[in-house]
């Protein structure tokens, strides 16, 4: 190669213990923390879509970024998934090292204005582990979702039972982790291996298509991810429909859910015109229009995740 490249033997990586943390235990919502008010007839939609799923063993999917895990609702999807109403969760890369981090010493995430100055932003041992654990991954022929959730059950982690990627070894359901190389902590270490990442992320990948193709009936919602969730469950759903159509069957009918703080207006149904900037809102027309214009329902849950998700599973509760 003609370019020279950074050289990461020459970083500094320092201890956990010497960063200091923006969320702690403390800051996890309990299971029987209060339900605030919340007006949102489609969440009710929602709700009873999840239990049709759930009876008919459809396909049930959450599709979440990391701000989900950093406002504390880990036990809350947790316990949608103990309780039948998640059958698969997919994360970005991000979303499994605040999981990691909680699961390890119970704390996680850091001031990015403070470190930034000093480049020891990411620059953190025990969190550098995830690129080990996917090295190791590619030999065992597990996805990278399954290998950390693995890793942290088996070795035992203090915080086990508040990880999503642990919870889902124990219940045998699937949590995907979707990187996008060079936009995670991880990335930026000396033991990180680009090729292990790709092939674990990959075969992560091919687990959550391997879900949407049972789509039909079921319920897709994304949480907080306006690049990953929209753009990884596009590709999915079209390598699904290609084999459904080519047994005559399709993958049409099922209900959508983008859960999100944006405005988007009266009409969500509707694809924004180019020139609006709305349009280059990925949940709004891929997840809300395009993918359901054949048969399929959308709403749009607008809020923070903690009072729409406290709001969700009280409403689940009631089934």
């Amino acid at each position: 190669m003609p370019y020279k490249q950074f050289d990461r033997s020459r970083l500094i990586i320092e201890p956990l213990a010497q960063r200091s943390h923006g969320v702690f235990l403390d800051d996890l919502l309990p299971l029987n923390a209060p339900v605030p008010p919340f007006d949102c007839k489609d969440l009710a939609k929602v709700s009873f879509k999840m239990q049709e799923a759930k009876r008919c063993n459809r396909a049930s999917i959450l599709v979440m970024g990391a701000h989900v895990i950093k406002r504390g609702c880990s036990r809350l999807v947790i316990d949608l998934m103990e309780s039948g109403y998640i059958n698969h969760v997919a994360l970005n890369g991000a979303g499994a090292i605040h999981d990691y981090e909680l699961a390890l010493i119970g704390s996680t995430t850091e001031s990015v204005a403070k470190y930034i100055r000093t480049g020891q932003f990411g620059m953190w041992r025990e969190t550098g582990e995830i690129n080990d654990i996917a090295v190791a991954a590619v030999q065992s022929e597990m996805g990278l979702g399954e290998a950390i959730g693995s890793h942290i059950e088996q070795k035992a982690f203090a915080h086990r039972d508040i990880s999503i990627l642990a919870a889902g070894i124990r219940l045998g359901i699937p949590v995907t982790v979707h990187v996008g190389i060079g936009q995670d902590i991880i990335h930026q270490h000396p033991n990180c291996t680009g090729a292990a990442l790709g092939e674990t992320s990959y075969r992560d990948f091919l687990v959550f298509t391997e879900t949407v193709t049972r789509l039909e009936g079921g319920v897709m919602m994304c949480y907080g991810s306006a690049v990953m969730g929209p753009e990884v469950y596009l590709k999915a759903l079209s390598m699904a429909r290609n084999v459904a159509r080519q047994s005559g069957t399709s993958i049409a009918h099922f209900t959508t859910a983008v859960f999100d703080l944006i405005e988007l207006g009266d009409d969500i149904h509707t694809e924004a015109p180019r020139a609006d900037p709305r349009y280059y809102y990925r949940p709004y027309k891929t997840i809300l229009v395009r993918t359901v214009a054949d048969g399929g329902e959308s709403c749009y849950i607008r809020g923070d995740h903690v009072e729409t998700m406290l709001n969700l599973r009280a409403l689940l509760q009631k089934d």
